[in-house]
């Protein structure tokens, strides 16, 4: 599933409703200079760099400075025309109090280079990646999430905005406070012990803080988002920022340095995630679900479901594998267009989207839906299902394989 990362739109916030302390801040942190101004009233700020086009900007210390929103006023409409780029993102901080997180590629002291349209997708990948593996980390921890946890994941997400690639090598996310500050709290913790796990693996070979570093957020997604990001790289920073806005959270520090990681990094990165995925355990669920799909290479024996997940399990689609009689109990409650109920265990090769040992196979009537006493249980039925269901409904989508069993591979929306 692609997280969706909207750009940031420009909005000039109302005066009113903004803290002058939380527009100093944020000025201050993307490189807005304060030249001057009148101490204890008001300061006076330029854009960074040699940036033309904007006038400098006359900001109140407080509001109990006479004039206060008149004064902030005319300092948001000089944010809004200006051609600083930082001036989009001090915009969107006012409008909607917001953490920002922040990826550079190419190591400190290396002067950006140009990247072409390819690279600035990637980099925007990387990016998605890593918030989805934040967001799955604030739902629970593993070693490897696979589909699991995604919806909500994904729900979690949907507040957060970014800012186009700045010079094709930089990107921020703003992630809101009251929606998704959650999210970067745990990045803040999982990014920091994925680089102390990875300079002990380089140092002594030891993998076991890999092992640790679970309980800190760190999975597969996250180590597979920190390769997605340094791959084709000199090396890239990520570093977070507390809105102004609110106070840092508990057990973090008000300012914390960058991340770093380097193409150096890379075979412990693959290491840790190929041992996530082979160690993250199965799991016994009973599930409830609607028969979406059925297959099976004739009228008679075994064949394979695909159920919508209902309940029972945190993950949006499974497939099963049922002998000759379930497989046709589950025909039958498509065909009455109720829900089924069965058992196994979701493995966790393939993400979490595969159910092995199924059992219990059973059709539930009532409030989910009422099947018809009299629904035919002849093979003659279990023929229709096969023929007419998968024939005419996915057509030779039902006979081939979907690709969502192997891990990497997007399949049924996890």
């Amino acid at each position: 599933m692609a997280l969706p990362l909207p750009e940031d739109p420009l909005r000039r916030p109302d005066p009113a409703g903004v803290d002058p302390a939380a527009l100093g801040a944020l000025l201050d942190r993307h490189g807005w200079r304060r030249r001057g101004g009148a101490p204890g009233r008001y300061a006076h700020w330029t854009p960074p760099g040699r940036t033309t086009g904007g006038a400098g900007l006359l900001v109140p210390e407080s509001r109990s400075l006479p004039g206060c929103t008149d004064l902030l006023g005319a300092a948001l409409t000089e944010l809004a025309r200006s051609a600083a780029p930082s001036a989009r993102e001090v915009l969107l901080g006012l409008t909607v109090p917001s953490d920002e997180i922040h990826w550079y590629l190419d190591a400190p002291g290396q002067p950006p280079a140009p990247a072409p349209g390819a690279a600035q997708e990637r980099l925007r990948s990387a990016v998605r990646q890593t918030l989805m593996a934040g967001a799955l980390a604030a739902r629970g921890r593993a070693g490897y999430h696979g589909a699991r946890h995604r919806r909500g994941a994904l729900d979690s997400l949907g507040g957060v905005l970014v800012s186009p690639v700045r010079g094709g090598r930089a990107l921020t996310a703003f992630l809101p406070v009251d929606t998704a500050r959650t999210v970067t709290v745990g990045l803040h913790h999982a990014l920091r012990a994925t680089r102390e796990a990875v300079d002990r693996r380089r140092a002594t070979g030891d993998m076991e803080a890999f092992d640790a570093a679970v309980a800190r957020g760190v999975s597969r997604e996250l180590t597979e988002a920190v390769i997605a990001l340094v791959r084709g790289s000199q090396g890239a920073r990520i570093a977070l920022e507390w809105s102004p806005a609110a106070p840092p959270p508990e057990g973090c520090p008000p300012r914390s340095e960058p991340v770093e990681f380097t193409p150096g990094d890379l075979p412990a990165l693959r290491e840790a995630g190929a041992r996530y995925l082979r160690d993250e355990p199965s799991v016994a669920v009973r599930l409830t679900g609607t028969v979406v799909r059925l297959r099976r290479a004739g009228p008679a024996g075994p064949g394979t479901v695909r159920l919508r997940v209902l309940s029972g399990a945190e993950v949006p689609f499974v497939r099963a594998a049922l002998e000759d009689e379930a497989y046709g109990t589950a025909g039958r409650a498509h065909l009455a267009g109720v829900p089924v109920r069965v058992s196994g265990r979701l493995e966790s090769r393939g993400g979490f989207r595969r159910l092995t040992d199924a059992t219990g196979m059973q059709p539930l009537h009532g409030p989910a839906g009422d099947a018809p006493a009299d629904l035919p249980a002849d093979r003659h039925s279990e023929t229709y299902v096969h023929t007419e269901v998968c024939g005419e409904l996915w057509e030779d989508d039902c006979y081939e394989d979907d690709g969502a069993d192997e891990p990497g591979r997007p399949g049924d929306g996890g």
